[in-house]
């Protein structure tokens, strides 16, 4: 099953009308993959849940709400790479069989990115160059997608990578963040725009020719390069997968790379506010926001924190002043 429905909106941003496409896609699932959509979405649950709803989270741009009857409704401007990812988890896609084994054993530069469904902390992107030679190294430690190792793991283990491959990490404090998001520059339009530079910056530093260029797909490739059209160096013939980490070394290197970065930032906002701040975007977050602003003003939140969140409208509106 799978239904798609377009609808649009007027929003108005720096006294300009803007109309802005949102979608929605509804695909019903197995009892399964809704264990394991409960398991992914746990840390981005929504505080309150729909009637007739096991829970409604939001991922980046996207809000899913996952129904008791097993169906599924993804809402936002890129819906369809939440769903299509669910729809191959699920057994779904129609797409021909890919054979990812080309991508795994070959010369890759792959990059991915951590932090953004996070509320408090940066935006990491790291870029990594991995070759057919590192394949093994990387295999023995235990290289894999940095969302399935536990912190304490790829703080082990990362000094140990970086020593051996070629990476390049660019960082987006939350201040810059939010002067950056707008209804123009989506977050995904800001993650594109971190993946080309950390690519450019790596590729241009490198002395031989991967066999792929590999990103994580979050956008379909066209607008993707929509998206950076306005960048003065962009890299071209890159390949889009999805769950990358899962088929490509370098992808998971990066992964890992750049949840290292996170984990440091993180810990040094954690000491700047002296107060151990929590990861993801579920109620647990709003609480310590409320502690933030009562102990530092609202406007900690332009440093701390994304602000474009559903959970600041509810950390300001519990605030009295």
């Amino acid at each position: 099953m799978h239904e798609i429905f377009y609808y649009f909106t007027k929003t108005t941003f720096n006294d300009k009308i803007i109309m802005v496409i949102y979608m929605n896609v509804v695909i019903k699932v197995s009892d399964e993959t809704k264990e394991k959509m409960i398991d992914y979405y746990k840390d981005k649950v929504r505080e309150k849940t729909p009637p007739y709803a096991v829970f409604q989270a939001q991922e980046e741009d996207t809000i899913i709400t996952l129904y008791t009857s097993g169906k599924c409704m993804f809402q936002g401007v890129t819906a369809y790479v939440d769903a299509d990812m669910w729809k191959a988890v699920d057994g779904q896609s129609k797409t021909p069989k890919i054979d990812y084994e080309k991508y795994y054993n070959s010369t890759a530069v792959g990059s991915d990115e951590v932090g953004t469904g996070d509320y408090f902390g940066p935006i990491v992107v790291t870029a990594s160059l991995v070759k057919r030679e590192d394949i093994k190294f990387l295999e023995e430690l235990g290289i894999k997608d940095s969302k399935k190792l536990t912190d304490e793991f790829i703080l082990n283990v990362v000094p140990k990578i970086i020593s051996k491959i070629k990476y390049k990490s660019t960082i987006l404090t939350n201040e810059d963040y939010n002067k950056k998001y707008s209804k123009e520059t989506n977050m995904n339009k800001i993650k594109a725009i971190m993946h080309n530079k950390v690519l450019y910056s790596l590729l241009s530093e490198i002395d031989i020719k991967p066999d792929y260029i590999i990103i994580d797909e979050f956008a379909k490739e066209e607008r993707y390069y929509s998206y950076i059209k306005e960048a003065t160096n962009i890299v071209k013939d890159v390949t889009f997968i999805t769950k990358a980490e899962d088929k490509n070394l370098a992808v998971a290197a990066s992964s890992m790379i750049s949840r290292y970065i996170f984990l440091k930032e993180f810990d040094k906002l954690c000491d700047t506010y002296k107060m151990p701040l929590p990861k993801g975007a579920g109620s647990n977050v709003d609480s310590i926001g409320e502690e933030l602003v009562e102990k530092y003003g609202n406007d900690v939140l332009d440093k701390v924190a994304k602000k474009n969140f559903s959970n600041t409208k509810r950390i300001l509106k519990t605030m009295i002043f």
